[in-house]
């Protein structure tokens, strides 16, 4: 593994969370109602740093290798879905809105965890809590939504 790799993609894993910091769950996540399988808040930065590291030790040992295009484009599909989600969920508010893009997130990390698998299984391996996590990050934001039909997304001028 090239340290220097692992640390460029750790900078675009955190840079990415860093739209946790802007957009805040704050008051209004606090009030909505959460199915019971919500884990406490304690959780989610433990796990979302976890996971960073993961999978910037995943990228970095497959990046190098020949054949990693694949691999390579998913990886860069999910961090890009990674830091959408955060600013529409939390930041405009918008639950529904934010489903797709969990989709899209579910999905580009199961095509990680697979190309990713397909060439280097240390990196695969790595790269299976971030499938696990991201499948209980899907069945939150459905459940959210569902529980909460009153709430209204944000216009963006109301931020």
């Amino acid at each position: 593994m090239d340290f220097l790799l692992f640390l460029l993609f750790l900078g675009a894993c955190f840079a990415a969370g860093s739209t946790g910091a802007l957009f805040p769950t704050g008051p209004w996540y606090e009030k909505l109602n959460k199915p019971s399988f919500t884990p406490p808040n304690w959780v989610f930065p433990v796990m979302w740093t976890t996971i960073y590291v993961l999978t910037a030790f995943a990228a970095s040992r497959v990046a190098p290798l020949e054949g990693s295009a694949y691999a390579m484009a998913f990886w860069a599909a999910q961090i890009a879905f990674n830091a959408v989600w955060t600013p529409v969920f939390f930041g405009l508010r918008n639950m529904k809105g934010s489903l797709p893009i969990m989709a899209g997130l579910w999905l580009s990390v199961l095509g990680a965890t697979i190309t990713h698998w397909q060439l280097d299984t240390l990196a695969g391996l790595g790269l299976l809590p971030y499938l696990a996590w991201v499948t209980v990050a899907a069945a939150l934001n459905i459940e959210i939504w569902r529980l909460n039909p009153d709430q209204k997304p944000l216009r963006p001028a109301e931020l």
